[in-house]
């Protein structure tokens, strides 16, 4: 598409492909997840209008071919009802040298992106935002030299907060928020947009260095276990008559009204676990969940357990070699296994999974055991996800059966108490 503007030339491209004697500005729209931009050249954003202009030397005013792109800097982009609505787009242009002026001048070049869409929900927090964005530094930025400046959309101030030490990690700048921020910045080059590898996963076939989920743990680490841990007080001392100490399991609980996939028996389950010889805490993160709190009690622990939901996504401060134990609900099998299994197989957890039956759901009582909720949940779940969410994740709660899970438990208990007697 050619628009003309009196004697600018604007050229508008939807695919990857740039005007070859340019190449200011190169975008990469090949990925059903995302889409990723590069301005080649001394970049001006003006923050105001959502516009990152890259200088052309090699054009004037009065003779201007004006390559545009536009893009949402967020790696869900098949979603298109969430690009469209919670995630603003961003619209890229190159600029004749001479328009250089600007308030503020950056030496290091700048990585844009949205911390818009899902966030608040931790999973979305690690697989929208922070597993990509390391992906992209690593990508964009392997030899760790020039480390960029993070420019971000929607950032709020409660997610800036919670996730100060991580950022700090990544980027050893302060963070520019692209919706608070007035004035002009000059920088020597931009990134716009994350790449993603898929669901909560990183394929080291496609990174300079050949990182891997590990890795990114390892960064993890790096962030929280650099404040100064001290013994975690959830952590119960040992009685006199203890010669050696339990192996520690912590529960991931969920609770509340409207929640979904609660474990209406969790306090048995919890008798059951001190029964078999664990040290037991109960763990339910919320919005404002301090992630160092989180870290010393996870990073501690020897075992795991939850019901699949956001909160597993804290799998990523275990240990390898310890133990993660996913519930799983009925028509929740490939989420589960995708979303949480993958994962912790990759960071090198000892996974288990529990399978619930029919009869360990609340959803026999509304539906009956011979409905096809509950007998074909693949089928019902190929219509709409909004079925699936409605009736799997928000209408089921889980009775876990105590002579089959503590099957489950013992097993743990055992790979547990093994973990610990090795490295503590």
């Amino acid at each position: 598409m050619i628009l003309i503007f009196a004697d600018i030339f604007i050229v508008q491209h939807s695919e990857a492909t740039i005007l070859p004697a340019l190449q200011l500005i190169s975008c990469d729209r090949s990925h059903k997840r995302y889409d990723i931009c590069s301005l080649n050249g001394p970049t001006i954003m003006n923050p105001t209008k959502s516009t990152f202009h890259v200088l052309d030397p090699t054009s004037t005013s009065s003779s201007l071919i004006t390559i545009l792109e536009k893009i949402r800097p967020y790696p869900r982009k098949w979603e298109t009802n969430l690009m469209s609505s919670h995630i603003k787009e961003l619209t890229l242009l190159t600029t004749p040298s001479q328009l250089d002026s600007c308030d503020i001048h950056h030496r290091n070049p700048a990585l844009v992106f949205s911390s818009g869409g899902y966030t608040g929900n931790p999973y979305h927090d690690f697989d929208d935002g922070f597993i990509p964005l390391f992906i992209t530094l690593r990508t964009a930025y392997p030899s760790n030299k020039d480390q960029p400046i993070l420019v971000i959309s929607k950032c709020e101030n409660w997610w800036h907060g919670k996730y100060a030490e991580l950022l700090e990690v990544l980027s050893p700048y302060p963070i520019i928020n692209l919706d608070n921020e007035t004035s002009t910045h000059f920088f020597p080059s931009a990134t716009v947009g994350l790449i993603s590898h898929g669901f909560m996963t990183i394929d080291p076939t496609l990174l300079p260095n050949s990182e891997t989920l590990r890795d990114f743990r390892v960064l993890l680490e790096t962030a929280y276990a650099r404040t100064g841990l001290q013994p975690n007080p959830n952590i119960s001392a040992l009685s006199p008559s203890t010669s050696t100490p339990p192996p520690r399991m912590v529960v991931v609980s969920r609770s509340g009204e409207n929640v979904g996939r609660v474990m209406s028996n969790q306090a048995e389950v919890i008798v059951l676990a001190k029964k078999i010889g664990f040290d037991v805490t109960v763990f339910e993160p919320t919005k404002f969940t301090s992630l160092i709190e989180a870290y010393r009690l996870l990073n501690s622990t020897h075992a795991t357990v939850g019901v699949h939901g956001a909160a597993m996504t804290n799998l990523l401060f275990l240990r390898p070699g310890s133990v993660f134990m996913q519930v799983v609900p009925i028509g929740t099998d490939w989420a589960a296994e995708v979303f949480y299994g993958k994962p912790a197989k990759e960071i090198g957890l000892d996974y288990l999974e529990y399978k619930i039956k029919v009869n360990e759901s609340t959803l026999v009582h509304k539906y009956g055991e011979n409905s096809m909720v509950l007998k074909d949940p693949h089928a019902v779940a190929k219509k709409d996800w909004s079925i699936i969410k409605k009736i799997y994740l928000k209408e089921q709660d889980v009775r876990v059966n105590l002579v089959r899970f503590e099957k489950h438990l013992r097993k743990a208990y055992k790979k547990a108490k093994k973990f610990m007697d090795k490295v503590g």
